[in-house]
Order: C-alpha cells, then sequence, then structure tokens
C-alpha cells in the first residue's frame, strides 16, 4: 500500500492527542464555557473547585480541560454551538473537526490509511496499518522516533478509539470500516471556514 501523499520536512506530528480521545461529553461542558466567555479565575473555579469534568484530581482535570480547549478555540464560537446543543451525531461530528485540525496524526491516518482501505476494498484496518503509517510519517518528522513504545501504543489506541467514537470503525476489534457521511452543519460549517484539509479528512469513506 502507498499512501497518496507528498510529505516534506515541514510536517510535525504531536503527540498530544494521547490526553484523550472525543471526550463528548466533557466537551460540551467545556464548550459552554468557551461560548460564556469565562475568564481565568472562572475556568479555573469550574475545573478544579466545582469539577465539572468529574475528574478523581485538580492535575487530571486541568489536563483534560486543557486538551479539550486547544481544540476547540482552533474553531469558531459556531461549531462550539454545535458540541454543545448540537444533537449527539452533530456534537461528535463537531468534535472530530475539532480533533482532525488539533492533530495531524488523527486527521492522516483518517485521510490517507482509512481512505485508501476504503477506496480500495479492504473492510478493515489493524496493528500492522498503524504500524506502517507511524512509520511513514517519521520519515516526515524524525522526532517521532523518539517517542516511546508505550507512547506509540497509546497513540493507536487513542486514534482506534476516535474512530470508534464517531462510527468509521465498528465496536469490535475487527476494525471493520463503516460508511460515514458528514452532516449537512458539519460540513457547511467546514466549507464556510475553508477547513478543506478537516473536510477531506471526513470524507475518507465518501
Amino acid at each position: 500500500m502507498k499512501l497518496k501523499t507528498t510529505y516534506n520536512n515541514k510536517i510535525k506530528y504531536s503527540g498530544d492527542i494521547v490526553a484523550g480521545s472525543l471526550l463528548i461529553a466533557e466537551s460540551r461542558k467545556i464548550a459552554q464555557l468557551l461560548l460564556k466567555g469565562v475568564d481565568e479565575k472562572q475556568w479555573d473555579h469550574a475545573i478544579v473547585i466545582e469539577n465539572i469534568l468529574q475528574k478523581r484530581s485538580p492535575v487530571a482535570a486541568k489536563r483534560q480541560a486543557r486538551l479539550i480547549k486547544n481544540r476547540l478555540i482552533l474553531m469558531k464560537p459556531d461549531l462550539w454551538e454545535l458540541v454543545h446543543k448540537g444533537g449527539s451525531d452533530e456534537s461528535i461530528q463537531a468534535l472530530l473537526a475539532a480533533a482532525i485540525k488539533h492533530s495531524r496524526l488523527l486527521g492522516d491516518f483518517l485521510g490517507q490509511i482509512v481512505h485508501e482501505h476504503w477506496r480500495t476494498f479492504k473492510p478493515e484496518i489493524n496493528v500492522k496499518d498503524w504500524k506502517y503509517f507511524f512509520e511513514t510519517c517519521s520519515q516526515a518528522d524524525p522526532q517521532m522516533l523518539k517517542w516511546t513504545e508505550s507512547t506509540r501504543s497509546k497513540l493507536k489506541q487513542i486514534v482506534f478509539r476516535i474512530l470508534t467514537e464517531s462510527n468509521y470503525i465498528d465496536e469490535t476489534r475487527s476494525g471493520q470500516i463503516q460508511s460515514v457521511t458528514v452532516l449537512p452543519k458539519i460540513k457547511k460549517y467546514l466549507t464556510r471556514n475553508s477547513e478543506d484539509y478537516v473536510l477531506r479528512c471526513m470524507q475518507a469513506t465518501q
């Protein structure tokens, strides 16, 4: 299998996605805080004192809140509204869009590996596909080779979980690819805001 992409030495991949998958329930709460425009003090009070994310420790709560915020602030309030008030499917796809923009690793795996399998009628993705993808990406970003085995394993776990949460692969261990259509409101937002890369990744099975 040959990835249909041109890598260059400007591509940099981040492992930040290991902090969590789509975190749907938590993200709705963070989106609400962003829509309210809370200041730093109000933010800390909500995350640490009120513990709105219901985490076992302030450290875990701050870490997860930071990940979600870093994803959502890459998008505009229109998308935050879809995360906070949209139906389940809309909220999930809005979060996936934000996660793709935040993580090139996630976007490229979906837009390249999943799309290539779908295009060539290969119904499943597995660990071998991830290893091949990782090795290919590391040619563009050699810093990835410094990541520990546990980090690489966690990255695979989170990426596959996100694809499961967003219905691109089924919930079993088979890795069966499923067809996903980008919802009208999500597509409209991405098109209106020139999020071409994100939309292309999300259309992997179309």
